[in-house]
Order: structure tokens, then C-alpha cells, then sequence
């Protein structure tokens, strides 16, 4: 007992307690042991008791994502646990785990009040460190949510990426495969008159440039139209009418222009004609699918310079549609998972505001990425983005059809640390970051939700040279 008392007055929120005072904790409270290893608290257990390490180790962590975040480290002496009851949660907002065996005193929540009631020095102590605890914490979380959505938006991006480059990959490697094909005699135009090369050369243009008209068939029709030619093909005897065939409906060729083909040309000479053909269009085909993919992946490149700024002053003047349509880009694996419907009704005519525009990205990162998680599951899931002028403000409304806020839930949201997601899966900064950044600018953010709707509403300043709050 007079070592607990000796180590109590050592304790920098207790140092300055009279011993009747110090005796009274020791009886309202209880001695723990832990060993290596041994979980302390879970994260979601009542909040009923601060704690003293009096002997000992402890990490607190939260699991995100199967991965532990270390919050905080106590040793020898440190208060802790006190931060999720001075703030008036119920609930504690990490675990901890033992280090090394711990000797931990844990005294009852109710009797730490009666102790601040008490004794005004505890209080102002207690504050005083809750109050760097809390800028503490709250920055490694702030950092923590940055690197948590980096992470989100890269592996979106590495899928989006992924299938352009794929299909750019795969198209150099058949085309590769082709070109040989296409130098060898086997699939040169044989020999024909003037006025026959003219009317090859008129018909080959005219199919190449109708590009791959095809695209819009369903595989139905496509299957339909493929058959009718592969049978018009074997009719005329046409080796590989197999191969030769889809290459054709591709490029929105039927059988009327093989029809016309035929009387182009000496029957001898329609089967390496049309293997010329096949061949050749096939090529026209894949440098299209190429270009297709390079395009994307341009796009894609574009989007993340201008999401993130990259190469810009950080104040500068800042097209909100274009922000909106790059966050919507970085966030476009996601929409798709959720199969979710994007509607926008921009207003056009909303000049640029002097902004900070990565930032504001992230503040669209966060509400659209929420709407998707409460879309989760929902039928007929869609988010709506609309701007418009009110007064001299801008303003940008994030909407979504999930099943809405719950009423006793709102007053809060933009509490740091509050969340509704399950254990791991949220810090609960998103929308204080957002409020803050939106705030930064000069601007409020709002919302109204109910069953079916939920909608954010972000105005910010539209004469805000010079006023963007540092």
C-alpha cells in the first residue's frame, strides 16, 4: 500500500494531492496485472475507469483495415484512458495491449469525477493534458485518414490503369503477330487490273474509315450477323470463313458488300482478297484499341495532376466543375464496384475562386466517398453534383438516395473521432477535415437528410481574393 501511495503522488495530475486525498483513490480503486501480450481494453468497451501505469509498457492501437494503429505508448507513471471521458464518450476509441508485464492501478469513472469535482488542481491539470493528448492524437489520426485515402485512390487508380494498359499490351502483342503476316505474299492483293485496284482501294477505305461500327450490337445480333457471314463466306469456299467473319462485322461489313465485293473482282481472287482484308483491318483494329488505351491512360494521368495540383501554387485560382469531374475520375473504380449512377447538373457559368485546390479535392473526396459507403447495398444506388450561385457565394450540393442520416446522429457528425462505421473501417475525422478545410476558405458547409436522401451543401465565398484563411 505505501509503495501504490508513493507512486500515486508521483503522478503528475495527482502531485499536488493531500495524502487523505491520495489515501481515498487507493480504496476507490483496484491493482491490475498484465503479462506480455495481454489485451488491457478492446476498442468499443465501456469507458468505466482512467488508468496509471504503475509498473510497465502498454500500447493503445485501433485495428484499420487487419492493420494496428499505434495511437500512444504508456510507461511508468502516465495517465491514461482519461481522454473518451473528459469528452463525454461511452465508449473507449482504441485497445491496448501489454509490452511487458504491467502493474496497472484503474480507478472508476465515477469516482475520477468526484476527484475533479473536488479538487480544482486535478481538473486543470487533467484538462491541460487531455488538451495535448487530444492535438496529439488528433494529428496522427489526420494523418493516418490522408494516408488511409492515398491508399483508397491508388488502388482504385492501379485497377483503372490496369485495363487500358492491359489492353494496350495485349493489342502490340497481336499486332506483332500480324505484321509479319501482313509483308508475306500469302495475304497480298494478287495481281488485278487498274480500274480493280481502284474500286479494292475504295472499298477498303470505306471500311476502314466506318472504324469499328459494331460496338453498340449485343452479342446476340453480333452472333447473328457473324453467322451470316461465316455462311455466305463458306458458300464462296473461302478459307478460314471463321476467322474472317467477326473481323468483317466489326467493321459494320454484311453481306451486301460482300455481295459487292464479288462483282468487284474474278472469283478466282475473293478468298486471298478477303484474307487481305482480314488481315488488315484486324491491324486497323488493334492500333485503334491501342489509341483507345493510351488515351485513358493519359486521361488518368491528367485527372491525378489536376486532383492533387501537381506543379501548381497552392492559392490560386480554381475551376470547381473541374475539381468535382477529377475527384469523380480518381474516385471511378469505386462508383463502378458500387454500380452506382453519377448524375450532375453544373452551372456552366460559376467563375473560378481563388482556393487552395488540392484541398478542396479532398473535401469531395471525403463526401462522395461517403455517399458511396452508405450506398452500399442499396438499390438503384445514385449520387448527385450540382452547383450553383446564391448571392456572392458558390455553392456545391453533394447528394445521395442512401437510407439518410439517423435524427439523433446529426447534431454530431462533424465531431472529430465520430463515426458510425464498424470497428476498423473509420476514424471518424473525414468531416471534421472537411468542415475545417471548408472553413479554411471562408465558406460553411450543411446538410439536410432524411430516409432516401441525404444532402451536402458546401458555399463557399465567390470574390475570396486575398480572404483564404491560412
Amino acid at each position: 500500500m505505501t509503495v501504490i501511495r508513493e507512486m500515486l503522488q508521483q503522478v503528475s495530475v495527482f502531485s499536488e494531492l493531500p495524502p487523505h486525498q491520495i489515501e481515498w483513490l487507493i480504496d476507490q480503486g483496484k491493482e491490475t496485472w498484465l503479462e506480455p501480450g495481454d489485451l488491457h481494453r478492446r476498442e468499443g468497451d465501456p469507458a468505466d475507469c482512467v488508468f496509471v501505469m504503475l509498473d510497465g509498457q502498454l500500447r493503445v492501437y485501433q485495428d484499420m483495415n487487419d492493420r494496428e494503429l499505434v495511437l500512444a505508448t504508456y510507461k511508468n507513471l502516465d495517465l491514461f484512458g482519461e481522454l473518451p471521458i473528459l469528452t463525454g464518450e461511452d465508449k473507449f476509441w482504441a485497445s491496448g495491449r501489454a509490452v511487458t508485464r504491467c502493474h496497472i492501478f484503474e480507478l472508476p469513472k465515477n469516482a475520477f469525477w468526484q476527484l475533479l469535482s473536488r479538487c480544482p488542481s486535478v481538473a486543470m491539470r487533467a484538462i491541460g493534458d487531455m488538451a495535448r493528448r487530444m492535438q496529439d492524437v488528433q494529428s496522427l489520426y489526420k494523418q493516418r485518414e490522408k494516408l488511409a485515402a492515398l491508399g483508397t485512390l491508388a488502388a482504385g487508380l492501379a485497377h483503372e490503369m490496369n485495363n487500358p494498359a492491359a489492353a494496350v499490351l495485349r493489342s502490340t502483342k497481336d499486332l506483332g503477330q500480324i505484321l509479319p503476316a501482313l509483308a508475306s505474299h500469302a495475304v497480298q492483293p494478287p495481281p488485278l487490273t487498274t480500274e480493280q485496284q481502284q474500286q479494292l482501294a475504295a472499298l477498303y477505305r470505306a471500311a476502314a474509315e466506318s472504324a469499328i461500327a459494331a460496338t453498340d450490337l449485343d452479342p446476340l445480333s453480333r452472333s447473328d450477323r457473324e453467322d451470316a457471314l461465316t455462311d455466305w463466306l463458306e458458300e464462296q469456299a473461302i478459307a478460314d470463313a471463321w476467322k474472317i467473319a467477326p473481323v468483317l462485322v466489326s467493321f459494320g461489313l454484311d453481306r451486301q458488300w460482300l455481295d459487292l465485293l464479288a462483282t468487284q473482282i474474278p472469283s478466282d481472287t475473293l478468298s486471298p482478297v478477303l484474307q487481305w482484308f482480314a488481315t488488315s483491318l484486324t491491324g486497323i483494329e488493334l492500333l485503334q484499341s491501342i489509341q483507345t488505351g493510351v488515351t485513358r491512360i493519359f486521361e488518368l494521368v491528367a485527372a491525378i495532376k489536376d486532383y492533387s495540383f501537381m506543379d501548381r501554387a497552392p492559392l490560386q485560382a480554381v475551376d470547381i466543375h473541374q475539381g468535382l469531374e477529377s475527384t469523380l475520375t480518381i474516385l471511378s473504380y469505386r462508383l463502378k464496384q458500387g454500380k452506382i449512377t453519377v448524375q450532375k447538373d453544373y452551372d456552366r457559368g460559376l467563375p473560378p475562386i481563388d482556393a487552395y485546390g488540392s484541398e478542396l479535392n479532398q473535401a469531395w473526396t471525403y463526401l462522395i466517398d461517403n455517399a458511396i459507403d452508405v450506398l452500399a447495398d442499396r438499390p438503384s444506388p445514385a449520387i448527385e453534383l450540382r452547383t450553383r450561385r446564391e448571392g456572392d457565394r458558390l455553392l456545391v450540393e453533394i447528394s445521395d438516395n442512401g437510407s439518410g442520416i439517423p435524427p439523433d446522429i446529426q447534431p454530431r457528425i462533424f465531431e472529430p473521432f465520430f463515426t458510425t462505421k464498424e470497428v476498423g473501417k473509420g476514424t471518424g475525422l473525414g468531416l471534421d477535415m472537411t468542415y475545417r478545410i471548408v472553413r479554411k476558405h471562408g465558406g460553411d458547409i450543411y446538410f439536410t437528410s432524411s430516409p432516401g436522401e441525404t444532402r451536402f451543401y458546401v458555399r463557399l465565398p465567390l470574390d475570396n481574393t486575398l480572404k483564404v484563411k491560412s
